[in-house]
């Protein structure tokens, strides 16, 4: 079986602060910040709404796309998550299914 990786994009209850990170395993990764197990900036700032995700098949790719975004105006954050989800839903229950 082919391990898949993500880059995910969280936001806060009203979107005002964006979080972008990498895991191999997304729902997993979600639930922690959810649940407040990873202390620092999403639990500091209530970061917890899944708005945005990207399948890689290896973590090498995964990596550079999550430096070179977190690189980008936020701006081109907001444009990229109203692309693909312009409600700004928790894909949360989705990535659960």
């Amino acid at each position: 079986m082919k391990k898949s990786f993500y880059v995910y994009i969280l936001s806060s209850t009203h979107n005002r602060v964006l979080y972008i990170g990498v895991t191999s395993d997304l729902p997993k990764r979600v639930w922690e910040h959810k649940n407040r197990v990873i202390k620092g900036f999403t639990e500091k700032y209530n970061v917890d709404r899944l708005v945005y995700y990207e399948v890689y098949n290896d973590s090498e790719s995964a990596i550079k796309r999550e430096r070179n975004m977190k690189e980008w105006k936020r701006d081109w954050k907001v444009q990229l998550i109203e692309k693909e989800n312009p409600e700004w839903q928790d894909l949360y229950k989705t990535i659960c299914a």
